[in-house]
């Protein structure tokens, strides 16, 4: 058979159920034996970044490898910002480029291209997958397919590359006599059953004896598949929890253990917690600069650390955070030895730690009383929290970045059952529109999806409205529009005394009129422009069956706060509590200049 029927068949019998693309010349042929194979399908995007986006946000709601595929050149150096996604994100996914024939290769000579848009793609994008590799051999096809699903999902999740090209592509090969994969019998390094039974039992020693525990649930616990252990692990301890912006759904607001999300941009309360702790378990967190701040070695800094991670590379950074005990461990694997040994387990922890965790959650919420009161325009702390009221406990939420993501992140009350992500760890403009597009074909229109996104971000990946447009994908796109990058204004109030370049309409930038872009697109618009029809028209959007754009109006210079100046630790956000209040907050003892 076509060595692309071949690959096409391969992904269908792999339970893929749509892949994202574009077509071009050197995937032509691959495009084509779609044809062929039924129960497999492809979806037309506007650019490949979108396509990229797609994939990895259908990877993430399937469990599944998200797919996509583009032509040589421009078309592959497209996909580099979703390939970055899943792999900052660790997402499986595999991306598929055609590339020109073999005869027409550059090789190992010095000439920068011998074919028509011949590109690199694969020494370009090494440093950001898993796996990149040229197939040259049709007879080794299989052997890389099934590589390329292994690696992927094996050990840390990410992304992998085949770039084929087109006379391979056009190969007739025997299925029967095709190189097989030999699966290894350990992918990864971890701690072996040994050494991991050891850890744990100098980590129960630890838990036993503290008396101000913090957990901290991050985002590898979702990768794991582990939400169901680590609520046993939350209920079985009675330990204060919070959350990584990564781990944000996996424990739902209303959990009486759950104190918030931490971290630069975190909750007062649950930075509190975190910072006042004695011992912080940390399952499934990198524990980058965005949660510890810039200083890592102010983070939690009377507290003992025992750290979970499936990268051993991130155990070992040493960036100012050491481990007291690092665990090499994927979650579900951690929790399931941990969880027995918790069996019967008597807590140290004070009455006093359990009431102040619950007071610090309640006293310093992120949507203040005051934002309702704000007329002639929308407050995006109040939006939030109106639209996780509105949602179905089966939404799919998927922020964008900047101002429009802190914003989500600070202030939605997620419920038990609803899904939140977004590109954290790469944070690019423009992907919940794309990722939008990716998770309503995932989940087959059962469960609604809603992306939130800003103004400019908007125009990053605005083309893919026909998209939307074109397959009537029933995605909700809330656009909180405030008329200029507002996470970059406020940065340049601190560190350019107000002088906004090239981020308002004032010096350079500038967004359209989305309802009218909305109308030219064919599609439902509504523009929410004030509190008084903000929550009735929040419904009107959810309700409505098909795609809606919906242009939520905020004021120009609409802050982020409480937020994390450069380094402070991160129990001192700014604006500043009054020192006496700052100081009836801390148990331990402040830094000096924090005083």
């Amino acid at each position: 058979m076509k060595l692309s029927d071949y690959v096409i068949k391969y992904l269908a019998s792999r339970k893929v159920r749509h892949v994202f693309l574009i077509t071009g010349g050197a995937v032509a042929h691959l495009v084509d034996s779609f044809r062929k194979v039924k129960g497999i399908t492809y979806i037309c995007n506007q650019h490949e970044q979108a396509s990229a986006m797609a994939a990895e946000s259908y990877s993430r709601l399937t469990k599944n490898i998200g797919v996509a595929m583009a032509t040589s050149g421009p078309g592959a150096t497209n996909l580099i910002t979703g390939i970055c996604c899943a792999w900052f994100d660790s997402i499986p996914n595999l991306y598929i480029t055609g590339q020109v024939n073999t005869n027409e290769s550059k090789g190992n000579t010095k000439v920068r291209q011998v074919g028509f848009q011949e590109t690199d793609i694969v020494n370009i994008i090494k440093p950001i997958t898993k796996l990149a590799i040229q197939v040259t051999d049709p007879k080794k096809i299989k052997y890389y397919l099934d590589k390329a699903f292994y690696i992927a999902k094996s050990g840390r999740p990410g992304p992998v590359l085949l770039d084929i090209p087109m006379n391979i592509q056009q190969a007739e090969i025997n299925p029967a006599k095709l190189q097989v994969f030999a699966v290894p019998k350990e992918y990864s390094v971890r701690d072996n059953a040994v050494v991991l039974k050891k850890k744990v039992s100098i980590a129960f020693k630890l838990i036993v004896k503290a008396r101000r525990p913090v957990i901290v649930v991050g985002g590898g616990v979702k990768l794991a598949n582990a939400q169901k252990e680590v609520k046993e692990f939350i209920k079985k301890t009675g330990f204060p929890t919070v959350t990584s912006w990564s781990g944000f759904d996996v424990v739902p607001f209303n959990h009486p253990l759950l104190v918030g999300q931490y971290g630069v941009y975190g909750n007062r309360g649950a930075n509190f917690a975190v910072q006042n702790s004695d011992l912080i378990i940390s399952i499934g967190s990198r524990l980058d600069t965005r949660q510890t701040g810039g200083r890592p070695d102010t983070f939690a800094r009377e507290a003992k650390k025992i750290v979970v991670d499936i990268d051993q590379a991130e155990l070992d950074k040493r960036r100012g955070l050491v481990p007291d005990i690092a665990i090499c461990s994927d979650a579900k694997r951690f929790l399931a030895i941990i969880n027995k040994e918790l069996n019967g387990f008597h807590s140290s922890v004070t009455v006093d730690w359990l009431k102040r965790a619950k007071i610090w959650k309640t006293k310093y919420p992120a949507c203040l009383p005051e934002y309702y009161k704000q007329k002639s325009s929308v407050n995006p702390y109040v939006f939030a929290k109106i639209l996780s009221s509105e949602l179905k406990r089966d939404a799919v939420i998927i922020p964008d970045d900047g101002g429009n993501l802190t914003w989500t992140m600070q202030s939605f009350e997620i419920k038990d059952g609803q899904t939140l992500f977004s590109a954290f760890g790469n944070s690019p403009m423009g992907y919940s529109v794309a990722a939008g597009i990716g998770a309503a074909f995932a989940v087959n229109n059962k469960r609604p999806v809603v992306s939130i996104i800003g103004d400019g971000s908007m125009q990053m990946n605005i083309q893919e409205l026909q998209t939307i447009f074109h397959y009537q994908v029933p995605v909700k796109v809330f656009i909180l529009n405030n008329h200029s990058y507002g996470i970059i204004k406020q940065f340049q109030d601190m560190w350019f005394e107000g002088r906004h370049i090239a981020s308002s309409p004032e010096s350079g930038y500038s967004p359209p009129d989305f309802i009218k872009v909305a109308k030219a697109y064919g599609l439902k618009s509504v523009s929410i422009k004030n509190h008084q029809e903000l929550q009735k028209k929040i419904k009107e959007v959810l309700k409505f069956r098909g795609p809606v754009i919906c242009d939520v109006l905020l004021k120009s210079d609409q802050k982020l706060t409480p937020k994390l100046e450069f380094g402070k630790p991160i129990e001192d956000l700014s604006p500043y509590l009054s020192r006496k209040e700052f100081l009836a907050n801390m148990l331990i003892k402040p830094l000096k200049k924090n005083k």
